[in-house]
């Protein structure tokens, strides 16, 4: 009798395969490591902008997704270990005192793409941050990093969803090992701290954001 079965086993593909298999094995592995290795921190700011006494009578809109909160960021301490945190969960509140220092009321949006919530939101722009970082040590014995920036870029949007502005800021942040006192993440805290501050400027600059 004739089989007229195929064989599909391709030596070449099953290779493949497991090269693609073992590729993304390592590339988890070595996440895992790297997230195990790193030392929690927290930048969150203890200083707040100060509120204006001559505030905008509009509202304003900001945009910080749950998603965005779970977004951890590794970067470099001292002594070759890294450090790990939350920027956007960490910066939500100075975002918000920043806003607050310059328009009478601020509101959270949890969504960008939601052009119904933007207008029903009242808000007469609605603010979306972009986060970057960087952190640093020349410590060969320590790890607390004792540089540090953030840097926020934020779209602008009307109501309807158009770009007015996009605002870019960069704070820095510096501490020596004599400074933490058990606050290893104090350079970021500062570079927050800078961050906003640089962020109330800069919107009260723009002539479109009045």
């Amino acid at each position: 009798m004739q089989n007229n079965m195929i064989h599909t086993n391709n030596p070449l593909l099953e290779s493949s395969n497991l090269s693609r298999l073992i590729r993304n094995f390592v590339c988890a592995a070595v996440t895992l490591v790297l997230v195990a290795c790193a030392h929690p921190v927290s930048i969150q700011a203890t200083k707040m902008p100060e509120r204006s006494s001559q505030t905008s009578p509009k509202k304003v809109a900001y945009v910080v997704t749950e998603a965005d909160r779970k977004k951890q960021f590794i970067t470099d301490g001292g002594g070759g270990d890294k450090i790990t945190y939350y920027p956007y969960r960490d910066f939500e509140r100075s975002l918000r005192s920043a806003l607050a220092s310059i328009y009478s009321d601020v509101t959270l949006i949890n969504s960008a793409t939601n052009v119904t919530a933007l207008r029903e939101s009242g808000a007469s722009f609605v603010f979306i941050p972009e986060i970057s970082t960087t952190s640093s040590s020349p410590s060969a014995l320590t790890w607390p990093p004792t540089k540090f920036s953030v840097t926020v870029s934020v779209d602008v949007l009307d109501p309807q969803a158009v770009r007015l502005a996009r605002l870019s800021v960069t704070g820095n942040g510096a501490a020596e090992w004599e400074e933490f006192k058990g606050e290893f993440g104090l350079a970021g805290r500062r570079a927050v701290e800078n961050a906003a501050q640089a962020l109330v400027e800069e919107i009260q600059r723009t002539e479109k954001l009045r």
